[in-house]
């Protein structure tokens, strides 16, 4: 039996006992006194059962006179015999105050039960006058029975009187004394349960206390408590656990420490790369140049090769400085329009592109040069191997809290440890010589970074060939903890 639970049955133990005492005394005074009572009623009873028995006795010999039958004299037999009976019953109420009372009381009944057995046997030897005076004896000794009974209940009366008097006194004591008793059971059963509450609620108070520091960080106070019991057993428990949090908490403190300057390591990185990426071209010489051939092309007549120079100019402009930012849907397709047009003019009819846009989703935002890589990698590898070209399906379909974006070509399609490569992050190493300047590894990298989930990207592709990458991209984006992560990416 563990420790609350003995505390418990001990209380449980002490109550009970505390009761039964209390039962057992109030249960032997009741009896005591109820005996008591019995005693003199029975001595009441009695006299009067050889009053009622007399009398009783007196009828039914006047009726035997009267109608001398067998049934009224069988009648008058059991008068007779509750008359011995009730006499033999009076002898048990002797005592030394009613002794010479009592003696005279039985000779009367004695007298009555002759005068009786008298008259009936005058009536048998018809001897109607004698039988007559029996009757009168019998009947005037019954009378004197009833005085007499009347007379030894006034005697028991006035014998009994003090002690009724002694009852009555008694019950008033005793009924102080039970007030007296309930208040002193009464506070000793508060003074105990009080010792046996604070028993237990003073070490729950320490845990409860505990706990409040624990919650407020500081788990260098040691937990002890003093019991006997569970308690103690869970304090100890409780303080063991609070020097795990506390070495657990030391050690993600140093692992986050870690991660940080790790992450803060490879921003600088990207930053370091990017920079270094920008800085190997000059801008405005690239984008000036570009400009003056774009328009010599077109004061020579050469429109078409004009507007091919401008879209290149716009898409290294956009290239170099959307990266670093998130832009709208809208931008990109306008973007990714003016690179398609670069690689027609490359291509020409090998390169077949089919576009699908819902104009309301347009307004979404994603990071800058997403969907370019993924083109470009579908023209490497679907359309520039292949001597007839091949065909890029671009869609953009409205869902209820997402935009689908889809870019599908009918090339000879991934195997599935590439596109495992590319959805883990893994590093991949370029098919052919080619280069897909950001590359698929890049774009995943930066959507997961910018939206805060895994499943921004997905790729497919068959047994027959063809690729499909889907982009599912949420129409509203947490602001706050990857706006800038995802810039930087």
């Amino acid at each position: 039996m563990n420790g609350i639970q003995k505390k418990i049955w001990t209380l449980a133990a002490v109550v009970l006992f505390i009761m039964a005492a209390i039962w057992i005394a109030l249960t032997y005074y009741n009896q005591k006194t109820q005996d008591q009572y019995n005693d003199i009623l029975q001595r009441y009873l009695r006299m009067n059962e050889v009053t009622t028995a007399s009398q009783q006795t007196v009828t039914s010999l006047n009726n035997y006179l009267l109608s001398p039958s067998r049934d009224n004299l069988s009648q008058l037999e059991q008068s007779k015999e509750k008359l011995r009976k009730a006499r033999i019953d009076v002898i048990e109420l002797r005592n030394p105050g009613n002794e010479f009372a009592l003696t005279n009381y039985m000779n009367l009944i004695d007298s009555l039960v002759e005068t009786t057995e008298r008259s009936l046997t005058f009536q048998s030897e018809k001897e109607t006058e004698a039988s007559d005076n029996a009757f009168s004896e019998a009947d005037r000794i019954s009378k004197y029975i009833s005085e007499m009974s009347l007379t030894l209940l006034d005697a028991e009366l006035k014998t009994y009187d003090r002690f009724y008097r002694g009852i009555i006194e008694q019950s008033a004591e005793l009924k102080k004394l039970g007030i007296w008793l309930l208040l002193l059971i009464t506070f000793l059963l508060l003074l105990f349960t009080y010792a046996f509450s604070l028993s237990i609620t003073r070490p729950v108070l320490k845990l409860t206390q505990a706990a409040k520091e624990l919650s407020r960080g500081r788990f260098d106070l040691r937990i002890e408590v003093e019991s006997n019991d569970e308690i103690s057993f869970l304090a100890k428990m409780f303080d063991r656990m609070r020097i795990n949090i506390n070495n657990l908490i030391s050690e993600i403190q140093q692992k986050a420490q870690l991660e940080n300057e790790l992450q803060q390591s490879k921003l600088l990185l990207q930053e370091s790369q990017l920079r270094s990426l920008q800085s190997q071209i000059n801008p405005h010489f690239l984008f000036n140049t570009l400009n003056t051939l774009s328009k010599k092309a077109y004061l020579e007549g050469s429109e078409e090769t004009s507007d091919l120079l401008a879209s290149v100019a716009a898409l290294l402009r956009y290239n170099l400085k959307r990266l670093d930012r998130s832009v709208t849907l809208y931008d990109e397709v306008r973007v990714l329009r003016q690179y398609i047009e670069i690689q027609k003019a490359r291509f020409t009819e090998r390169l077949r592109f089919h576009t699908d846009i819902d104009e309301t989703c347009l307004y979404v935002q994603l990071p800058g040069l997403t969907l370019q890589p993924i083109v470009e990698n579908a023209v490497i590898y679907a359309i520039e191997p292949e001597e007839d070209g091949g065909e890029i399906w671009f869609r953009i379909v409205d869902g209820a809290d997402r935009v689908t974006v889809e870019i599908e070509d009918d090339g000879p399609g991934m195997s599935e440890e590439r596109i495992k490569q590319i959805l883990e992050e893994l590093p991949v190493e370029s098919e052919g010589g080619h280069t897909t300047g950001i590359g698929l590894g890049n774009v995943v990298r930066r959507l997961r970074l910018f939206y805060g989930y895994d499943d921004v990207i997905g790729i497919e592709s068959g047994p027959e060939g063809g690729t499909k990458v889907r982009l599912s991209i949420p129409k509203a984006r947490e602001s706050g903890k990857h706006d800038q992560a995802s810039d930087r990416g």
